[in-house]
């Protein structure tokens, strides 16, 4: 079994930073894509930022220019960094990871979201 835990989320100014954080642990054979997506009530999810195995990276339109995302593959993490964040940043972020386990050769797997609020 795989479980993903997203953390770093929280209330921020406009214009203001945050970085989130999400560690895949369990069964883990190996990881290949992941990413993070945000939804807010009412709309579907969005990607926002997404990262191959090999570091190539994949950005919404709305986040280019503000936003990175990183991994550490030997600790099983990928970030996003998030800058000059705005109010229609607002959303629960959501990590996922295209993993193989064990016994898999491989699935999507998401994390419980972590909520980013932008807000003076």
């Amino acid at each position: 079994q795989v479980q993903l835990v997203e953390s770093g989320g929280g209330l921020v100014q406009p214009g203001g930073s945050l970085r989130l954080s999400c560690a895949a642990s369990g069964s883990i054979f190996s990881i290949y894509a992941m990413g993070w997506y945000r939804q807010v009530p009412g709309r579907q999810r969005e990607l926002v930022a997404s990262i191959t195995s090999a570091g190539s990276t994949n950005y919404a339109d709305s986040v280019k220019g503000r936003f990175t995302i990183s991994r550490d593959n030997a600790k099983n993490t990928v970030y996003l960094q998030m800058n000059s964040l705005k109010p229609e940043d607002t959303a629960v972020y959501y990590c996922n990871s295209f993993i193989a386990t064990l016994t898999h050769y491989g699935m999507d797997y998401w994390g419980k979201g972590t909520l980013v609020t932008v807000s003076s």
